[in-house]
């Protein structure tokens, strides 16, 4: 049983909450009708509830052996194999000889796509060696309660966009910052976060300076600020598409 911490409520999922969460999304009807219009878009437009059975089944049948957060990962990679090998000529990176895979980095990286460019990051990493990344995720994206246990089995953690009053961003910042240091150095597990809110719709990749004043938040005041971004284990991330998804804004 996983222990209770100050972040149960931004985190991703432990392994022991796997096979209760997809348990939870395959009984959850709206869930299963948004795989079956992705599926079969035509058909389930008039026969949604009765293609839940058949949905489930297969999804149950696709899941049997996925207990942990790793065997999660596993089922996703396959279908992110084919992804990439149906929509891209080539996939090249560099950098990666600066890295040491048993160390915990913190990438900060510029924003196109919003599902693609950790997945990119994510994809690149494990296939050369590297854990998979803990990923921040707006909870603007997470209005159906799915779409969040979806997401937090994939190792992402919450960040509070919806907060309002100056106290509760400042409440919000704080965590997420003491998420962060608390992930790359106790935890040793790598974190992808946009340089700034939103994509950069203008093609200007411009960190916002409350990014990294965010994460500074968690730092001991007897270390040097200098110190503690050294510690933090910043590595910058340039992602570029030949067809860029923010080409028509």
């Amino acid at each position: 049983m996983s222990v209770a911490t100050d972040f149960d409520d931004i985190r991703p999922y432990n392994d022991d909450e796997v096979r209760p969460t997809i348990e939870r999304l395959l009984g959850d009807r709206e869930f299963l009708d948004t795989v079956a219009r992705l599926k079969l878009p035509t058909f389930s437009r008039f026969a949604a509830p009765l293609l839940r059975p058949l949905v489930r089944h297969v999804l149950r049948r696709e899941t049997a052996a996925v207990n942990s957060v790793a065997d999660f990962q596993q089922r996703i990679e396959k279908y992110m194999r084919r992804l990439l090998d149906e929509t891209m000529t080539d996939l090249t990176v560099s950098g990666l000889d600066h890295l040491k895979p048993g160390r915990a980095y913190c990438f900060v990286s510029n924003h196109r796509d919003i599902a693609m460019d950790s997945a990119c990051v994510n994809w690149i990493l494990y296939h050369n060696g590297f854990q998979t990344l803990r990923i921040a995720i707006g909870d603007n994206l997470l209005t159906k309660p799915f779409a969040s246990d979806l997401m937090r089995l994939n190792k992402s953690f919450i960040v509070n966009r919806s907060a309002t009053a100056p106290k509760e961003k400042l409440r919000a910042a704080r965590k997420l910052s003491s998420y962060i240091h608390h992930s790359v150095v106790n935890d040793n597990a790598n974190i992808w976060i946009a340089q700034r809110e939103g994509r950069a719709k203008d093609g200007l990749d411009k960190t916002n300076p409350a990014i990294i004043s965010m994460l500074a938040m968690a730092r001991d005041k007897s270390e040097t600020f200098g110190a503690f971004l050294a510690r933090a284990n910043i590595v910058p991330v340039s992602i570029s598409y030949e067809w860029d998804p923010c080409d028509v804004d």
